[in-house]
Formats: C-alpha cells, sequence, structure tokens
C-alpha cells in the first residue's frame, strides 16, 4: 500500500539522508523548545506535574492481573515526558518538585 502522503526516500542517497537527518532534528529541538516554554510558566509546571502523577511515573503499576499492561502503557508515556523534561530544561524540573512539595502540604 502507498500512503501518498508518506514520502519515502532512498537511504543510499547520502544527502537525502542528511537532510531527513536535519529535518528530524529540528523537529527534536521545536519538541525541546515547545517544552522549555510550557516549563517556564508556573501553571505549565503544574500541568506537567499532574500528567507525571496521572501517568503513574512515581508509583508501581503492578497490580497481579492484565491492569498492569494498562497501568504500564501510562506509566512509558509519563517516562518519555520525564526524560524530555529532564533534557529540556532539568532545572525547572527541580523547581517543579519543589512547587508540588508545597502544594501538596498546604492542601493537606
Amino acid at each position: 500500500m502507498n500512503d501518498p502522503k508518506v514520502k519515502s526516500y532512498n537511504a543510499a542517497d547520502e544527502e537525502g539522508v542528511k537532510s531527513r537527518k536535519r529535518k528530524d532534528e529540528s523537529a527534536r529541538d521545536r519538541e525541546l523548545h515547545d517544552l522549555r516554554t510550557l516549563m517556564q510558566s508556573i501553571e505549565g509546571r503544574r500541568f506537567i506535574w499532574r500528567l507525571l502523577d496521572r501517568a503513574g511515573v512515581f508509583r508501581t503499576s503492578f497490580t497481579g492481573n492484565s491492569t498492569t499492561f494498562f497501568n504500564e502503557g501510562q506509566r512509558n508515556m509519563g517516562l518519555i515526558v520525564l526524560a524530555d523534561v529532564h533534557e529540556a530544561c532539568a532545572e525547572q524540573y527541580i523547581q517543579m518538585m519543589t512547587e508540588a512539595k508545597k502544594d501538596t502540604e498546604s492542601n493537606g
């Protein structure tokens, strides 16, 4: 099946491979920039913390039954976000943890 939206390229074409690599790096740079921008605001940090918490990054996903597989899928996505945060702006992660701890203490 040929999908007209998917552009194929010849892996033996050195220039094509270099061009593809530059596009991939550019997309990754944009992703990390977006995350850095989000993490610059307290609202963004709260959103990311909530996402990580709901994904189960900070707790075990084992249930003893097949729900474990679902939990592991959620946790894996959270770990991907966490790794991106560390790559993009590790210092903001520390700030986010501190703010989350203060929120937990003040809310009960």
